[in-house]
């Protein structure tokens, strides 16, 4: 990929932790196809994704932030801006957004972008969404040059929000395709390590095990399928033991796999695109999402997907995933909707056209314009309701 004349030769990339996330496990997908030398900064928890990065060849620096008001973290954060020498401060998440915009601007960098990830329409970052949340927001996104939305429907929130339609850009999160691609050999492999029965027709649900996500749903809908019918979770989170318990009332414990985290498709060690293959559809019974990339990564491995909500469809061309479908949310809902799927068979597994849309290099190349336009100060391209095209 060629550096755009007047690009950011060095950027610093703030976000507020590096555990197992889509947000965190994005950044490290981009960091591989971005043309510019970057360092990154977690205010707080270097998990997995710091020591992936770190394994890349990214400087990771940890600030060591001792909650949401801890002040002291802030005149450290000027000090590492000032002496990186950085053009740019990318900021992901809403407290690295709130004191990166502050710090960066305090450091002399005039060039900083934030990516909003988690916006929904009542909740950010799985926590409700509260009038002084969204004053800190909309004070701090003043010092920006841009907020890049991870899709046409969180650029409307955030216009909603009070943020100036000029001042969005679309960017949607990517996906490193190849990796992606139906292998049934690798198929074969997978259900055999998880112990699956020959002839289990295998729901799958990508995410963290969070009440948000609503797994729980998919567990309620399983007790009322045929035998045949299993539930693997791929994901970690505070919600596994009470997920657990349910499958346990509902007496489907036996049918229930929980993988735990699993790294993102391009990770080393990465066996997400796995476990998608040994799935027959994808269900997501999240009501509120910002993107959606689990659905998407399950369309790029050709399955079939179930969702209640998902961003990166429903803005998409109609006809463009012709492989998913909305249901209502309902475990009623799903109890209905996946034998229909199974009932029309398996299909060819191809990759599915709306999975081509979210290539990850592309994503990049969409980056680097609003990356150009924030050190210039010329128009990145095309701001909100619109999608850069590449």
């Amino acid at each position: 990929m060629r550096v755009p004349a007047r690009a950011p030769a060095k950027a610093l990339h703030i976000i507020t932790g590096l555990g197992v996330g889509g947000a965190e496990q994005q950044l490290r997908l981009l960091l591989r196809h971005l043309p510019v030398e970057c360092d990154v900064v977690t205010l707080t928890a270097p998990g997995p994704v710091a020591e992936g990065l770190s394994a890349d060849g990214v400087r990771v620096v940890h600030l060591g932030m001792g909650g949401n008001r801890d002040l002291t973290a802030l005149p450290r954060l000027v000090r590492l801006i000032r002496e990186g020498g950085y053009d740019l401060v990318h900021t992901h998440l809403y407290r690295a957004c709130v004191y990166g915009r502050i710090a960066a601007r305090l450091a002399g960098v005039r060039a900083v972008v934030a990516t909003e990830h988690s916006l929904g329409d009542s909740q950010l970052e799985g926590r409700r969404l509260t009038p002084a949340v969204r004053a800190l927001y909309l004070a701090s996104e003043r010092l920006g040059s841009a907020t890049v939305a991870v899709s046409a429907t969180v650029a409307e929130r955030l216009r909603h929000w009070g943020v100036p339609g000029p001042r969005i850009e679309v960017v949607p999160n990517g996906i490193d395709l190849a990796r992606y691609r139906f292998d049934p050999d690798l198929r074969a492999r997978t259900r055999r390590r998880l112990g699956l029965p020959e002839g289990a027709y295998v729901v799958g649900g990508v995410g963290r095990l969070t009440a948000g996500k609503r797994f729980d749903v998919l567990v309620r809908a399983l007790a009322q399928l045929p035998g045949d019918f299993w539930l693997v979770l791929v994901g970690g989170g505070a919600e596994e033991n009470v997920l657990r318990r349910t499958a346990q009332r509902a007496q489907v414990a036996d049918r229930v796999l929980f993988t735990g985290e699993r790294p993102a498709a391009g990770c080393p060690g990465a066996d997400l695109p796995s476990l998608l293959h040994a799935m027959d559809v994808l269900a997501s019974p999240s009501a509120e999402e910002a993107f959606g990339l689990a659905a998407v990564e399950g369309l790029a491995a050709g399955l079939p997907v179930l969702y209640v909500s998902c961003p990166a469809i429903d803005d998409l061309p109609p006809g463009t995933a012709a492989g998913a479908r909305r249901v209502r949310g309902s475990a009623d809902s799903f109890v209905s909707a996946l034998p229909a799927v199974r009932a029309e068979g398996a299909g060819s597994r191809a990759m599915s056209a709306a999975a081509h849309h979210y290539c990850i290099t592309r994503s990049a190349a969409q980056l680097m314009d609003v990356y150009t336009a924030a050190v210039t100060g010329a128009p990145a391209g095309r701001p909100f309701p619109g999608v850069s095209s590449t």
